[in-house]
């Protein structure tokens, strides 16, 4: 027996299509919306067999991408999120059908689907583990099922340049990146940026909307911060931030996570206002840079050891430890000022320094931090090894921060 609601559905699919509407596509196509609930109310039990009445009553495969939705929205109201899920990696698949053979106007609605995907591939995996499953086993299938989107966009050699489907790229690649970050696959990430590389016919970056760059740039500089290099990973999320939507105050201060340690390490502190807009992150930075700023060791250790569980699980904690050194450095230059800037400060001052600070080193180890920091440009100057005296330069003995060189290539 037809149904109402149902055919007044496939009668504004059928509406869209025909008048190339992404946006309401994507809207009809969307598990959560109110139409989807109407048609869970209509059909009680649906199955593939029930709704095979359908088949037929519109173009190939809208038939079926029809008949897969009420399936879908049908397992989601009964809170059965891996069944759902599955019957969401149908209704993408017969979609790609369509998608593949169009041009750009489909985009919202792939945008949309695929992000629906993502969103149930994490449910399922939640009920899964609430089971007992452990394992990201639909997410990782999700990220299978979004990457041969990224082929559906990038093999778009027919339609013009202004409607082509490679201005979906970057939104895919973003959201399989999420993927991998998610089921922490990160080494996967290489796959798909190199064959961001291999096709050079796609548009640059910086012609894609804001929101697609912001994304990509975060995972490029989340990839750089994890295979520590530290310059092209600043340089991206300083990207991210920048042109991050002021609104977004979430993805603004997940940006600010990575970034502030980076921009430590240059010697680059954060205002207090910019603290005072993230109160998480003034809550887990603030006892570094109070640390950094008067060269407290025992504070800086102190704040190491109680956000240790935290900077591991962020994968901060050993970077946070090499900026250790800037608080040395701190502490040598009020030796220094507590001298009267002399030129000739005996060694035997700084070891002195560092036990009060908190640092329980040896003498020869007070010497070897000393000689540390003129080799990482903190202080100019050389060791009299033989007179236990370090010789500071007649100006500039501690030069700023920031004007060092490559900070970066000096901590290791």
């Amino acid at each position: 027996m037809s149904s109402a609601k149902f055919s007044t559905f496939l009668i504004q699919i059928a509406t869209a299509l025909r008048e190339e509407k992404g946006p309401e596509l994507a809207y009809l196509l969307k598990p959560t919306s109110e139409h989807g609930k109407h048609i869970v109310k209509e059909f009680r039990s649906p199955t593939r067999q029930t709704l095979s009445y359908y088949q037929g009553s519109m173009e190939s495969p809208w038939d079926e991408i029809a008949i897969q939705y009420v399936l879908v929205v049908n397992h989601c109201a009964k809170k059965r999120a891996v069944e759902a899920f599955k019957e969401e990696c149908t209704l993408v698949s017969l979609f790609f059908r369509y998608f593949s053979v169009n041009s750009g106007w489909t985009l919202p609605a792939l945008f949309s689907i695929l992000r629906d995907l993502r969103d149930l591939a994490f449910d399922a995996d939640l009920e899964a583990s609430q089971k007992g499953q452990e394992g990201t086993v639909n997410m990782e299938e999700a990220a299978r099922v979004i990457s041969k989107a990224f082929s559906n966009c990038v093999t778009d050699r027919q339609s013009p340049y202004a409607e082509s489907r490679k201005w979906g790229v970057y939104y895919v690649v973003g959201l399989i990146l999420k993927c991998y970050f998610r089921v922490k696959r990160i080494s996967l990430s290489k796959n798909i940026l190199r064959a961001i590389d291999a096709n050079p016919d796609i548009p640059p970056l910086s012609a894609y909307p804001r929101s697609h760059q912001v994304t990509y740039r975060y995972y490029i500089g989340m990839l750089s911060f994890l295979n520590e290099d530290f310059a092209k990973a600043e340089q991206e999320l300083s990207l991210a931030f920048y042109n991050c939507y002021t609104g977004s105050h979430g993805n603004q201060e997940r940006i600010l996570t990575y970034l502030l340690p980076l921009r430590l390490l240059r010697g680059h502190l954060p205002a207090a206002a910019l603290l005072a807009r993230f109160p998480g992150l003034a809550a887990l930075y603030a006892p570094f840079l109070a640390a950094v700023r008067t060269g407290d060791i025992r504070a800086y250790d102190a704040a190491l050891e109680r956000a240790e569980r935290r900077l591991v699980d962020l994968n901060l904690w050993l970077t946070l430890e090499r900026a250790r050194e800037l608080c040395i450095r701190a502490l040598f230059r009020r030796v220094w000022v507590a001298s009267q800037k002399g030129t000739r400060i005996p060694v035997a001052l700084f070891h002195s320094a560092l036990q009060i600070a908190g640092a329980d080193v040896a003498a020869e180890e007070a010497e070897c931090l000393v000689a540390n920091m003129v080799y990482k440009g903190f202080v100019r100057g050389y060791i009299s090894h033989e007179k236990q005296m370090v010789v500071l330069a007649n100006t500039n003995a501690f030069p700023r921060l920031a004007d060092r060189a490559a900070p970066y290539a000096l901590l290791y």
